[in-house]
């Protein structure tokens, strides 16, 4: 009998990657991974969690702490407001429409009224999770049906945190005049909350944190958990308190670095927390869940296409764009688990609409996940069908993402001149670095400038790298400028990638990654004096002005930092 934690998590991990392991081969997201090894790892198969469910059951709940952190982390005020109207509308007309749609065939199945409503929402939200990575590995994020998904996403999210708060203010305090009066000022005044922390208190602190990144990973955890403890004290819910936390820190400047940071450690939880889900699906009924859980998973992968379908089609974008944006969004979200784990706290929903939407689940995101990689070639099939209705009267704008010739990495100490370079060549470039300071003078100075570690792979993704003509990193790390260099060499052979050595030892590793020069400032330097000594005279006066020209140019350094 497995009686220690350490070694039902160890097994529990054996079991999730070797399932992993076949989903991968089967092209599916990992998502589906974890609720089948926490069915095996349930009592209907191996029984491993029998000990310690309370443990799991923490475990699980700083899952969903941390997944609804990234959530509020995403819905930076910046992004809200380049949602735009199109995304607005499609995206609340879609909420609307799947779920009331939803809740008329749950009440064919004589589902209660609450449990209907919970149901029918938790199925209105498509995962971003499993959407973003797909169009990510199809390198189809900044296309035009690929940016207006996200743009339904940020909505979907939107939506989805205020329906949180308005459960659970029903959930704990019912409904009346009252309750609605006290519920919009209690809303009035988080949204202050959030605003006055996002603007004038996190700013200044994390100006200082950000310096070091393990101290902004430290700091990043203790606000989640601090602002999640102190809301629900204040009588709000633990869920509702990480959205907020992580809404204040939507805003910040260093807001991709900290989601790259928090990413791993929600993932790991997240796991934990489909595999519990997984662990709790009793195989005993699946002859009762059956018949709801295949209608709704028809619906949401033929009804919801055709729902954005018509939608994004009255916004007079093409049949093509319209389609694949459908196609896209036929599965449901983990939010949905999430919503309906709140519904059952407050005793409205039962273990048996969990269930149901398990089976949805695994049904829409197996399927849909076929759909997205291969959408093209579905597009092609169907388009005989579209030619039905002569052709397609509207044609679609791209949108101009922003691409660099060059991307400099590292500003401090080499990166400047090389900028200075770039200037004056008018070759367009932008900086990423890691100190805050350095982020800060390039953008007062209006230099497009990203804050983020070069080491850290889901910070890499989200820059326009594989566009540029050449990446110059002037790093001091060696092992971060290899992952820097293998990640770009596995997306682009084209870029040329200058790097930066202090150590001749690591140069044939440098190479063997993909680098197409190593720059040895010491050798450098020593190429430089070598030159001074061989073609100028040795004079007071030769090594004189060659010291008012460092001057001037450590001058020119400094004043150009203090004015950005």
């Amino acid at each position: 009998m497995l009686d220690t934690i350490f070694l039902q998590v160890s097994v529990l991990l054996g079991l999730t990657v070797t399932i992993a392991f076949f989903m991968r081969l089967l092209r599916q997201p990992l998502l589906v991974a974890y609720i089948i090894a926490g069915i095996v790892a349930g009592p209907f198969v191996l029984d491993i969690l029998q000990g310690d469910k309370e443990l799991f059951h923490a475990f699980a709940e700083f899952g969903i702490v941390l997944l609804l952190f990234v959530v509020g982390l995403s819905l930076n005020f910046s992004h809200i407001k380049k949602i735009g109207k199109t995304s607005l509308i499609v995206g609340i007309s879609q909420v609307t429409f799947t779920a009331g749609i939803g809740f008329l065939i749950l009440q064919f199945f004589h589902f209660s009224l609450f449990s209907a409503i919970y149901l029918a929402i938790a199925i209105t939200f498509s995962s971003t999770i499993v959407i973003v990575k797909l169009l990510s590995d199809k390198k189809d994020t900044a296309s035009v049906y690929g940016r207006n998904v996200f743009g339904l996403m940020i909505v979907q999210d939107i939506v989805a945190v205020t329906i949180m708060i308005v459960l659970n203010q029903m959930g704990t305090a019912g409904f009346g005049w009252g309750i609605l009066n006290l519920f919009i000022m209690k809303i009035v005044l988080l949204i202050a909350l959030v605003f006055f922390l996002a603007r004038f208190v996190l700013p200044r602190i994390l100006d200082s944190v950000a310096k070091s990144g393990e101290f902004l990973f430290i700091f990043t955890l203790a606000w989640c958990f601090g602002v999640a403890s102190f809301l629900y004290w204040l009588g709000f819910s633990v869920e509702i308190g990480a959205i907020i936390a992580g809404l204040s820190l939507g805003s910040s400047d260093y807001q991709p670095e900290i989601s790259s940071r928090i990413k791993p450690l929600r993932d790991f939880f997240i796991i934990i927390f489909f595999i519990i889900l997984g662990s709790e699906m009793s195989l005993a009924s699946i002859g009762d869940v059956a018949l709801p859980a295949m209608v709704l998973s028809l619906f949401i992968l033929i009804g919801n296409p055709l729902i954005l379908f018509v939608l994004f089609r009255m916004f007079k974008f093409t049949r093509r764009t319209s389609f694949l944006a459908g196609t896209t969004a036929a599965q449901v979200s983990e939010f949905g688990f999430i919503l309906l784990f709140t519904g059952m706290q407050f005793g409205y929903v039962t273990g048996f609409e969990v269930q149901i939407f398990t089976v949805v689940a695994l049904t829409t995101i197996i399927i849909s996940s076929y759909v997205i990689t291969y959408n093209e070639q579905v597009y092609r099939f169907m388009m005989p069908f579209f030619a039905l209705f002569g052709k397609d009267k509207y044609s679609q704008k791209k949108e101009k993402i922003p691409q660099y010739d060059v991307l400099v990495f590292g500003y401090h100490r080499i990166g400047w001149k090389v900028c200075e370079a770039l200037a004056e060549k008018k070759i367009s470039y932008a900086v990423i670095d890691f100190n805050p300071e350095s982020i800060a003078k390039l953008k007062r100075r209006g230099i497009p400038a990203y804050f983020g570690d070069a080491a850290d792979v889901e910070f890499l993704m989200q820059l326009p790298l594989e566009k540029a003509k050449m990446v110059i990193s002037t790093l001091p790390e060696v092992d971060d400028q290899i992952t820097l260099t293998k990640y770009i060499r596995s997306h682009t052979k084209k870029t040329r990638i200058i790097v930066n050595l202090y150590h001749i030892e690591s140069r044939d590793e440098m190479y063997a990654a993909g680098a197409d020069y190593v720059m040895m400032p010491h050798l450098l330097g020593g190429n430089w004096i070598a030159g001074v000594i061989k073609e100028k005279p040795w004079t007071k006066k030769t090594f004189g002005d060659m010291k008012k020209l460092q001057q001037s140019e450590m001058r020119l350094r400094y004043t150009v930092g203090a004015d950005m």
